[in-house]
């Protein structure tokens, strides 16, 4: 069998279509042989050369579609932010991002999976606490925060959005509320004041168009 010359755009073929049957058909209705019948000639066996599993092509597209789209690549080009500034922007900017937000929900389900949970400490440990790390180093050093748990809160943020999504953790709306207001009390104390009246405004204007989330 004649070796594939350009393997990379094999995992990209591959990456576009779970992508899109994802989005389309969710990820629990789509299966292997739905992706192998998209791809126009490739196998199973070419899939399973470069991905193990379907889980594990979630977990390289969802890493794919960060990188493609990392809102603190913009940010760190905005010479006009201080590193504060620059942090709400960065959440602003994933939260207006629907298409990796829709993909993200279709992963809340196996979220459940030893292997999917490990692989997203995994990618943020090595993605996004970097990146944390970088503008809240900035905050200290420009003076908009002031901090001594620079490289700790790197490490913790991005775990907050495992904490508040209630298929993990179930809750209701008003528990969600409050799991809001303890993190910005637990920021401020912290000495990083990053979330303001106006990013609460906009969650409890998010929750209550959501409605009653009922607990497990």
């Amino acid at each position: 069998m004649a070796r594939n010359k350009y393997p990379e755009v094999t995992v990209e073929k591959i990456l576009e279509v779970s992508q899109r049957l994802f989005l389309t058909n969710g990820y629990d209705n789509t299966t292997i042989q739905d992706i192998v019948e998209e791809l126009g000639g490739l196998t199973r066996g070419a899939i399973y050369h470069h991905f193990k599993s379907k889980e594990e092509i979630m977990d390289a597209l969802t890493n794919k579609m960060f990188l493609e789209k990392n809102p603190f690549d913009i940010v760190k080009k905005q010479k006009n932010l201080n590193g504060l500034q620059k942090m709400k922007m960065a959440m602003a900017l994933n939260q207006s991002d629907k298409e990796t937000i829709d993909l993200s929900l279709q992963a809340i389900p196996i979220l459940k999976n030893p292997r999917i949970l490990a692989g997203i400490f995994e990618s943020n440990k090595q993605l996004l606490s970097p990146l944390w790390f970088e503008l809240l180093t900035e905050g200290n050093r420009d003076g908009s925060i002031h901090t001594e748990y620079a490289k700790e809160l790197s490490e913790l943020i991005p775990l907050f959005d495992l904490w508040l999504t209630p298929s993990i953790y179930p809750a209701t709306t008003e528990e969600i509320h409050h799991k809001f207001i303890f993190i910005k009390e637990l920021l401020d104390k912290m000495g990083l004041p990053l979330i303001d009246d106006e990013i609460m405004e906009d969650v409890e204007k998010t929750l209550s168009n959501m409605g009653e989330i009922k607990s497990e």
